[in-house]
């Protein structure tokens, strides 16, 4: 029995930057009926309102949802309507090094795409996020860029020579996310046991990215029961036995 389940976002709840389908919205309500529920992901939370908010039946109980953007940088609750808990932030200077840091990898990994759609740089506060592809790129191309995460990694171990100290992550189809040193799925997952009350042991994380090198890797290094899933297919049945086994 677990008392809280944590999940990625795209790649395991939605494809990469689309509303939660129909199917998973009711999923996450019927899993908030008997157990808390986070989502820890890259996006801001404009992008965590689009896919996941709007797209949950008027039934949630949404006292028990933990939204935590930005690689958990960002944590929001729901008050008398969604209100942010906190926001770690970087400043100008460590941004300007940032982006400086992209625009030279990108020239000497050769990675650079003959279209793109949107910015490639997306400055979110309290973490920078690279889309090789642009922010709006469509799904299609998105899905056929890099499904192995073989050019990220060399662009990941490029930047990581550029910008010591701090975190370097991989995720949803294109991205790579930037953050403070030490700042990845199992900080936020801490962040959320003391935010929450509820002890490590009692949380189960769900991504398609646990594995060395992907952002939600550092759950499982953290201790955590982990379930790695293909697809938010996948995911929809997990909840389904998740559910089954807490009645």
């Amino acid at each position: 029995m677990k008392k809280l389940i944590a999940f990625d976002l795209d790649g395991t709840l939605a494809e990469s930057k689309q509303p939660l389908p129909d199917m998973m919205g009711n999923a996450i309500a019927d899993l908030l009926a008997v157990a808390h529920v986070a989502v820890i992901s890259g996006g801001d939370w404009p992008q965590f309102n689009q896919q996941i908010v709007s797209r949950l039946p008027a039934r949630t109980d949404l006292s028990k949802l933990w939204l935590m953007p930005t690689t958990g940088t960002k944590l929001y609750r729901f008050e008398a309507g969604w209100k942010q808990i906190y926001a770690e932030l970087f400043d100008d200077g460590q941004k300007q090094a940032i982006f400086a840091a992209f625009d030279a990898s990108l020239a000497a990994t050769g990675f650079i795409p003959a279209q793109t759609w949107g910015e490639r740089i997306e400055d979110r506060g309290s973490q920078i996020t690279f889309s090789a592809l642009g922010q709006q790129a469509p799904l299609e191309a998105k899905s056929v860029w890099d499904p192995d995460f073989a050019k990220r990694k060399i662009i990941q171990a490029d930047l990581g020579k550029r910008l010591p100290g701090l975190s370097i992550n991989l995720g949803g189809a294109t991205s790579i996310d930037i953050t403070r040193e030490g700042v990845d799925k199992a900080y936020a997952l801490k962040k959320l046991r003391d935010h929450s009350g509820i002890a490590l042991d009692s949380m189960m994380f769900i991504g398609d990215a646990i594995f060395p090198g992907g952002n939600d890797y550092p759950a499982k290094q953290l201790g955590l029961d982990t379930v790695r899933v293909r697809d938010p297919e996948e995911t929809l049945s997990v909840i389904a036995t998740i559910i089954a086994c807490q009645k």
